[in-house]
């Protein structure tokens, strides 16, 4: 294994940076759970794993106050366990069972908590970025001081009504932020590949939104980025773009065997970059954890991942008559 370069120290709190890697190994764990679930038969359809991308939901979150507003696409299971979702609801839901979040009946896509503020996965490329819109539009209405993440992947930031709701956010200055989790291969053709753009979120330059590209693979940089991009927005000063760039560490869905890319470069990522060990390296240089103390937190949230998947094993499966309830809620 490649050595990893040694870690600056760093002015972040140990009881912040603590709760970075907690928050961030929850998800790692939660996520290799999902896929042995779903290896196993006991999740259907679709399921898209967050591994890798976990600096991004949790830097943005820590930038986040009570009351602002976030919506993602399909690789959604991350950002629900982010803004504070309950881990067995959200895999119970993943099993559609009746003990789920949305009742069973949302599955991995489509999962919604009006308590979290969390207005769901969306299954259709880019149809909740008008959506955001749509919220933050609502929170200027009501002069509220709240702001919007809306985020979407770099292949979606192909798709048309990005660039009409960027538009549309301009003109009305929303305060939503456009969040590009860009992991560089969107379904399967990198970015090389398929944009004549190197950084996606200059394109909002034509609508005069200002932004910025992100380091994704560290959640403290994301963080930072985050606040500035909050900052904009309560201050009255529209919509503002962060393209955090990050990496999958597996294919686009549970069914991608990704061989438009090499074992070596994931490797090599997970080896240099990984965000989980940097915030590791971090807590140790600075003595603000031990190794035990970090083997004790991983203990921990295996425990909860575990119980998580013993309750989505035994929940029930929803009642025939609950495909009549929640149709308009």
């Amino acid at each position: 294994m490649a050595a990893r370069k040694s870690v600056k120290k760093t002015n972040v709190s140990a009881e912040e940076l603590t709760e970075h890697y907690r928050s961030m190994l929850l998800i790692r764990r939660f996520e290799e759970k999902a896929g042995q679930l779903y290896g196993m038969g006991l999740i259907g359809g679709f399921c898209h794993l967050y591994i890798g991308q976990e600096a991004v939901v949790v830097g943005l979150e820590s930038a986040a106050e009570e009351g602002d507003k976030r919506l993602t696409s399909y690789r959604d299971h991350g950002h629900m366990l982010a803004c504070g979702m309950e881990a067995g609801g959200v895999m119970a839901e993943l099993t559609g069972r009746e003990g789920g979040l949305s009742k069973g009946k949302g599955g991995s896509m489509h999962m919604f908590s009006k308590e979290k503020h969390f207005y769901g996965g969306h299954g259709i490329v880019g149809a909740q970025v008008p959506i955001g819109a749509g919220l933050a539009f609502a929170d200027k209405y009501k002069n509220n001081g709240r702001v919007t993440f809306t985020y979407f992947g770099d292949g979606a930031s192909n798709q048309g009504q990005v660039y009409e709701t960027f538009n549309m956010a301009a003109l009305w200055e929303l305060p939503v932020i456009f969040v590009i989790e860009n992991n560089q291969y969107a379904m399967g053709t990198s970015q090389q590949r398929s944009s004549v753009t190197p950084d996606i979120y200059t394109r909002g330059a034509a609508f005069g939104i200002p932004g910025e590209a992100v380091d994704g693979m560290s959640v403290l940089a994301v963080k930072d980025a985050g606040e500035r991009a909050v900052a904009h927005c309560r201050a009255g000063k529209g919509p503002y773009i962060l393209e955090v760039k990050t990496y999958r560490y597996r294919g686009h869905s549970m069914s991608d065997p990704a061989k438009y890319r090499t074992r070596e470069e994931v490797q090599k990522m997970r080896e240099e970059r990984d965000p989980i060990e940097q915030v590791r390296a971090m807590l140790l240089e600075n003595k603000y954890a031990t190794e035990d103390d970090l083997k004790a937190i991983d203990k921990e949230i295996k425990e909860v991942v575990n119980q998580s998947a013993d309750f989505a094993r035994t929940s029930p499966e929803p009642a025939l008559e609950e495909l009549w309830t929640d149709i308009y809620a």
